[in-house]
């Protein structure tokens, strides 16, 4: 998936002419990506995890925003993380988990205009939701499930071309500092359409 996010990206940027848009003004988008989910433990469900496999997941994101100039602009998203799970080993026992996390993310993006090109970077708050469910095999298999709304930190940056003055597609990396769940990161392809 970051191989097919990055290749498409890198033929957009090469095969269009790029011109420059307003400087400011509203513009709403979507973006599809890749989540890769780094649990530290499974707290939520009270197991006594000794591995943890890394997962990750599809994941897409609805946003509008308002660029106030050029190099400033707030920007609120919806982001659906996707449903990444795999298998983990605890004391005396095994099993399967899965997470799923979704909620809004306000965002202040900074950019700076490089011709065609422009280099943002974006800090924001993530409030959302995390459902996660374990399976644990053991005597008396058993499915745990915990529930929770957080807020965490997110941050990132990336770089945009914007095509025919409005169309403006972007690639990003975004890292989020979310409670268990530190070092997970998305990889994102974007399309905003600038009015």
């Amino acid at each position: 998936m970051k191989k097919l996010l990055i290749s498409g990206f890198t033929v957009l940027v090469c095969s269009s002419p790029a011109f420059a848009d307003g400087n400011s003004g509203p513009y709403v988008g979507a973006g599809v990506g890749q989540f890769d989910l780094h649990i530290e433990n499974l707290n939520d469900v009270g197991a006594a995890v000794s591995t943890i496999a890394h997962s990750d997941d599809n994941a897409w994101k609805a946003f509008v925003g308002w660029r106030f100039m050029p190099y400033l602009a707030v920007e609120g998203a919806y982001i659906n993380l996707g449903y990444p799970s795999d298998n983990f080993s605890a004391t005396g026992s095994s099993g399967r988990y899965k997470v799923h996390m979704d909620g809004f993310a306000p965002y202040v993006i900074g950019t700076l205009p490089l011709g065609p090109i422009e280099l943002f970077a974006k800090a924001g708050y993530y409030y959302y939701n995390v459902d996660l469910r374990a399976d644990v095999s053991s005597f008396a298999n058993a499915s745990v499930e915990s529930s929770h709304s957080r807020s965490d930190f997110l941050y990132g940056g990336g770089l945009g071309v914007t095509f025919i003055h409005h169309l403006n597609i972007r690639a990003e990396y975004e890292q989020m500092d979310l409670e268990n769940y530190r070092n997970s990161n998305a990889l994102w392809v974007a399309a905003a359409w600038r009015f």
